[in-house]
C-alpha cells in the first residue's frame, strides 16, 4: 500500500469520525410543513442539517427528487406527509409512500442502504412528533456513515 493510499484512509476515518449529515427534507404543504412550524414554534430543537424542501402535496414527490438528492451531497431523505387518511388531496400520502418504497428499491439495488430513506405521517399539530422522527432519523443516518455518493 502506498503512503498516498494510507494518507487517504487515514482522511477517510477522521472524515467519518466526525461525520454530520445532511438530510433532505421534503414536506407537503399542509401537514408536514405545519408540524415542522409547530416543532419551531413549540421551540422543539430538531437538527439544523434538515434541509427543507416543500411540495404542494406528499403525492408531487418525484422518485427523481429523491435520487437528486442524494447525487447532490444528502446522506438520508426524509419525507413528511399527512396522517393516513388525511391528505388534503386524497391520496397523495400514498402516492408519496408507493414512491418512496421504489425509490429505496432502486437506492439499494445501486448499493445505498435502503434505511437512508425514512418517511413520516403527521398531522400540522404533531411538531413533537416530527422533531424527535428528524433526530431520530439523523442518529440512524450518522451510524451508516456518509454516502456512498458523497465519498465520490
Amino acid at each position: 500500500m502506498s503512503q498516498i493510499e494510507t494518507q487517504e484512509k487515514i482522511a477517510h476515518r477522521q472524515e467519518v469520525l466526525h461525520f454530520e449529515p445532511e438530510i433532505t427534507a421534503f414536506t407537503c404543504m399542509y401537514c408536514g410543513y405545519a408540524a415542522l412550524d409547530a416543532a419551531g414554534a413549540m421551540r422543539l430543537a430538531y437538527p439544523a442539517n434538515l434541509k427543507v424542501v416543500r411540495l404542494p402535496c406528499g403525492g408531487k414527490l418525484d422518485i427523481l427528487y429523491l435520487l437528486q438528492a442524494f447525487e447532490e451531497g444528502a446522506d438520508g431523505v426524509m419525507v413528511v406527509a399527512c396522517a393516513l387518511g388525511n391528505c388534503h388531496h386524497v391520496q397523495g400520502n400514498v402516492r408519496a409512500k408507493a414512491r418512496l418504497e421504489r425509490a429505496r428499491d432502486l437506492l439499494q439495488k445501486i448499493g445505498i442502504e435502503g434505511e437512508r430513506v425514512h418517511m413520516v405521517l403527521v398531522s400540522g399539530g404533531q411538531g413533537g412528533t416530527v422533531a424527535r422522527e428528524a433526530q431520530s432519523h439523523v442518529e440512524r443516518v450518522r451510524a451508516l456513515g456518509p454516502s456512498p455518493l458523497r465519498l465520490k
